[in-house]
């Protein structure tokens, strides 16, 4: 059997596009006056970029990371699962997965290749900050 029966092609976000990410990101949250922590991180979770902006509540680097990792292994938003469903996220994934808005997979052509993850400021703050993340690699608004 050739490689191709045990291989199929895959998109990749890249590291220059988490930075260009991070940097969009950044500049909303200066523009809309919301110090943030953002995490980018790829299809498996794994964190290729993160930015602390001057300002930002220290603990929420942690729900920027959830945010961020779990929008990519739910290819959706944060914020739409049931509250009821809440509690036992967060204790099967050992507090790795949170319902917590701020969270967006990052989608071409509706295929995840990863997640942006936003938090330190309102939830309608974080979402726009990811959103601005978003936009600045033209991926799939959601």
């Amino acid at each position: 059997m050739t490689e191709a029966a045990f291989t199929r092609p895959r998109l990749a976000l890249t590291h220059a596009a988490a930075l260009r990410m991070i940097a969009a990101a950044s500049q909303k949250a200066e523009e809309i006056g919301a110090p943030q922590n953002v995490s980018i991180v790829d299809e498996g979770g794994n964190l290729i970029a993160f930015l602390r902006t001057d300002g930002a509540k220290l603990l929420s680097r942690e729900t920027s990371l959830a945010k961020a990792v779990t929008a990519a292994s739910h290819r959706q938003p944060t914020g739409r699962f049931n509250a009821e469903m809440e509690p036992r996220l967060a204790s099967a994934t050992g507090g790795r997965l949170t319902n917590l808005a701020g969270g967006l997979p990052i989608l071409f052509d509706g295929q995840c290749v990863g997640g942006i993850g936003v938090g330190s400021g309102l939830p309608d703050q974080d979402v726009e900050v990811a959103r601005a993340g978003l936009a600045a690699i033209g991926a799939d608004a959601v």
